[in-house]
């Protein structure tokens, strides 16, 4: 878990979007405010930092809907609240919010007789019912497959999943906001499951299956690619956090870890395995050595520059499209805003990775018109001594929503100022390797460069493209898709 600390008004309502995609990306956070003196709260003045009107509550109500939990901390209240709150967050993996005035900060607290609670765990008749109900329904079942989804990812649940897609010999996809649920360097691994626009192999695979196991499973737009998906509900077995559905069958009161364990315990092995994948990005680095970049040719290099371990963040736009069909190397984790998609996450994002893992290399992917909403956080990760490797589309402008807005062309309002981004560190007054790359040439050896590099300093690489409708072949998929659509209704 991660601790926020924000002032009074002004800076929580700062924090409002952090914490939001907090709580829509399932990421638990204890944000603490401090409020103005308790005295001057219980005389309504009118102080600065508020709405001039008296209420002092009124930002912890606007709170209550985007966290799990809110409490105003006081002498007698705080012994219960503080754990309470740290709790919630834990079980969860949600934000929590407390608040607490100036001077109340130093004063004794109240104690009170307190019982631990105890710790959430399975209904055994729950448990058995459900196991017993998907017994039945793989009697006849001869293709299987698993998905893996956020609150498998969030909730931990990798480990336990992976051991039973190898006790079942059965392939596995991840979806679009679950990704690095599953390891991608597995030989059970077939891919990113996209409905129409991912891959057809792995599409066929998961589609034609008789039952899916789903791990965490979310039916959010983006996971359904525009709902192009097509999973039977009848042929599938959901597992969440704490509920099962068979079928349309809920069990309740089940928890995850638990029910992969007793999945052990069914006899079936499937004897075909996994048959053999085409990633989409597995290809030597393609284009000639004086063509300018696109995204066929830098996706692929991406790809093979990744190592082990590597922590990779993705901002929103074409790059997050492209880089969920890349295939991770095994132990790196990627961090991204599939379901909220706030653009500038990813640079503070970034950020906070390398103070969180300072051991380990961090790839911060960025769009032009993103790092122009959080490009102070290169500054931050200069003055803490931070070395990812950075890379900056520069597409001229907001490319995704051109493609994803079919309507209207030459949308003056996605266009934006042009930068020289790779100058930006130079501005922070920090050595730094920059290089601004225009061909497939340029970019191998600002890449070797920043492979060199890195163990020593910050690395930018500006990606210059010609096209700025440039994309990569998913989010082609999604245009085409939206047009037809268009023409449909019109």
């Amino acid at each position: 878990m991660a601790a926020l600390i924000t002032t009074f008004g002004v800076g929580e309502m700062s924090a409002c979007n952090a914490i939001a995609g907090a709580y829509s990306e399932n990421v638990p956070i204890i944000d603490i405010v401090g409020s103005p003196n308790s005295k001057e709260q219980n005389e309504k003045k009118l102080l600065h930092h508020t709405l001039m009107d008296g209420n002092y509550e009124v930002f912890r109500k606007v709170y209550q809907n985007i966290t799990e939990y809110t409490a105003n901390l006081t002498p007698e209240n705080a012994e219960i609240e503080i754990p309470k709150a740290i709790r919630i967050a834990r079980e969860s993996k949600k934000p929590v919010y407390v608040m607490v005035a100036i001077d109340l900060v130093t004063k004794p607290i109240v104690t009170h007789k307190l019982e631990e609670p105890e710790p959430a765990h399975s209904n055994q008749k729950s448990l058995q019912a459900a196991l017993a109900h998907i017994r039945e329904m793989l009697e006849g079942s001869r293709k299987m497959a698993a998905l893996v989804d956020l609150a498998a990812l969030r909730h931990g649940l990798e480990d336990s999943v992976q051991a039973l897609v190898e006790k079942l010999n059965i392939p596995a996809a991840s979806m679009m906001q679950g990704k690095s649920g599953f390891d991608e360097s597995h030989t059970h691994y077939i891919g990113m499951y996209g409905g129409a626009f991912g891959s057809n192999q792995v599409r066929k695979i998961v589609e034609e299956a008789d039952c899916v196991i789903a791990a965490g499973f979310l039916q959010s737009d983006m996971n359904f690619a525009k709902y192009t998906a097509k999973l039977d509900p009848m042929k599938m077995i959901v597992i969440q956090p704490d509920s099962v559905k068979v079928g349309e069958a809920l069990y309740t009161n089940v928890m995850a870890e638990d029910m992969l364990r007793e999945l052990h315990s069914i006899e079936y092995h499937q004897k075909e395995g996994t048959v053999p994948i085409s990633f989409p990005n597995d290809v030597e680095a393609n284009g000639e050595a004086d063509h300018s970049i696109k995204a066929a040719y830098y996706y692929p290099r991406f790809q093979q520059m990744l190592k082990e371990k590597d922590i990779v963040v993705v901002d929103t736009g074409t790059l997050s499209y492209g880089m969920s069909q890349v295939r991770l190397p095994h132990g790196a984790a990627y961090i991204a805003q599939g379901g909220w998609q706030s653009i500038g996450y990813a640079a503070p994002a970034a950020f906070g990775a390398c103070i969180a893992a300072p051991d380990q290399r961090v790839v911060l992917f960025t769009g032009d018109g993103s790092l122009q909403l959080t490009v102070q956080e290169i500054s931050s990760m200069l003055e803490h001594g931070c070395k990812p490797i950075i890379f900056v589309l520069n597409n001229q402008g907001y490319t995704v929503e051109k493609i994803l807005n079919v309507k209207t062309e030459n949308q003056k309002y996605n266009q934006i100022p042009q930068w020289n981004y790779s100058k930006i560190p130079d501005v922070f007054g920090v050595p730094s390797f920059t290089a601004q790359v225009r061909t497939n040439y340029e970019l191998d050896a600002a890449i070797k460069k920043a492979e060199k590099e890195n163990a020593d300093m910050l690395c930018l690489i500006e990606l210059v493209v010609e096209d700025p409708m440039d994309a990569p072949e998913y989010l082609q998929k999604v245009r085409k898709h939206l047009e037809e659509q268009n023409q449909q209704a019109k």
